[in-house]
């Protein structure tokens, strides 16, 4: 299916993650998800405060919660949420606790998942699995818990890690969820062809700081 520009942005969380950000790239990439009506932008929980002060409601404000390893308590990550919340974010996208998942501990990462989604309320919350570190029976257990924990999206990746998205998984995702929660792909979304690729396999939202550059100039550059 082909879509408009205008289509593709809406389903961006125009994301900017790295460590060394600063605030004026953060108002940069607020002022082109303005620009472009995308769906959010995607930022470190430092800055969620100025940026929603500096976005005055016109695009949404996401952030990562437990970003990028997950591996810390449950309570920490639930604290970071509600801070985010209370700062004015509309979005979180946490991570899982991997090892947990690996061990088995499947009651452990639906309740680490559900405390999070008790901190942010009826906010959106978005649970990233990072499925380059996962076999596909890990994915599809992942699939039945997200939506159990009472979370909104589960998505693929943090793009620190070793891969990003890939047709493969949202394949599997769109398959094992049946509609209970909304899908995210993240990570290596390099061109408009990935783009459409993704939105018709079955993503509802794609996480990239490229996808406006690609979808304005052409040129995809380099990052998330």
């Amino acid at each position: 299916m082909k879509y408009t520009k205008e289509e593709m942005l809406s389903k961006v969380d125009h994301t900017l993650l790295k460590p060394e950000a600063t605030w004026p790239q953060i108002r940069t990439l607020c002022d082109e998800a303005i620009a472009n009506h995308c769906a959010s932008v995607c930022i470190n929980t430092c800055y969620v405060k100025q940026a929603v002060e500096y976005m005055a409601g016109r695009v949404p404000v996401c952030c990562v919660v437990g970003f990028p390893l997950g591996a810390m308590d449950t309570k920490s990550k639930a604290f970071e949420a509600k801070t985010a919340i209370e700062n004015g974010a509309s979005e979180v996208d946490m991570v899982i606790n991997i090892g947990w998942l690996k061990n088995k501990q499947y009651d452990d990462v639906r309740n680490d998942i559900a405390a999070v989604k008790a901190a942010v309320g009826d906010k959106v919350l978005k649970v990233i699995i990072e499925t380059c570190l996962l076999t596909d029976d890990e994915k599809i257990k992942m699939c039945d818990i997200v939506p159990e924990a009472g979370a909104d999206f589960i998505k693929t990746s943090t793009g620190f890690s070793t891969g990003g998205a890939t047709f493969h998984d949202i394949e599997l995702f769109a398959k094992h969820v049946a509609g209970r929660c909304k899908i995210k792909a993240a990570g290596g979304i390099s061109t408009v062809e990935d783009i459409e690729k993704f939105l018709d396999l079955g993503a509802d939202r794609l996480g990239t700081s490229r996808a406006v550059k690609l979808l304005t100039s052409g040129e995809a550059g380099s990052g998330y």
